[in-house]
């Protein structure tokens, strides 16, 4: 494994707040670990929050719920943004984005808070198992159970 692919991996971690697998001879995969993480995530200048509030108001500029929902999770998991400073971050972008792409916002950030308090309930894994099957059909468009 190469030094960018091993930091890119690590930074990967860390952007979503738990373990990615190493899918190896996947090219789509191997260029987002190996650039988006490896380079672009981990180059200095702003911190994790700046990046995630920019991912996100990116996410919901195009309307994408699904990546906007990991990255709630993952923002919340890391405990770089709260619940409540989330959903000020709907309503901010939904007086520059519309309010059809800021309620989106809003809305992955209720589900999320409303699965995350049922996982922590339960004292189930199932929640983190979803999020990264999300994330890993994001990034290669395979799921763990394809495997």
């Amino acid at each position: 494994m190469t030094d960018r692919r091993k930091q890119g991996l690590q930074k990967m971690n860390e952007v979503y707040g738990w373990e990615m697998p190493d899918i190896e001879g996947d090219p789509y995969f191997d260029l987002t670990v190996e650039h988006l993480f490896g380079t672009i995530w981990t180059r200095p200048g702003l911190s994790m929050r700046d990046k995630r509030l920019l991912t996100l108001a990116a996410v919901t500029a195009v309307g994408n719920s699904d990546l906007a929902e990991i990255q709630v999770n993952a923002a919340l998991h890391n405990e770089e943004i709260t619940a409540e400073e989330l959903k000020e971050v709907a309503v901010f972008l939904t007086h520059y984005l519309g309010f059809p792409l800021g309620s989106k916002l809003d809305g992955a950030v209720s589900k999320v808070v409303r699965n995350r308090k049922k996982a922590a309930e339960k004292g189930s894994g199932e929640d983190r198992k979803a999020n990264v099957n999300a994330a890993v059909k994001m990034h290669s468009g395979k799921t763990l159970d394809d495997e």
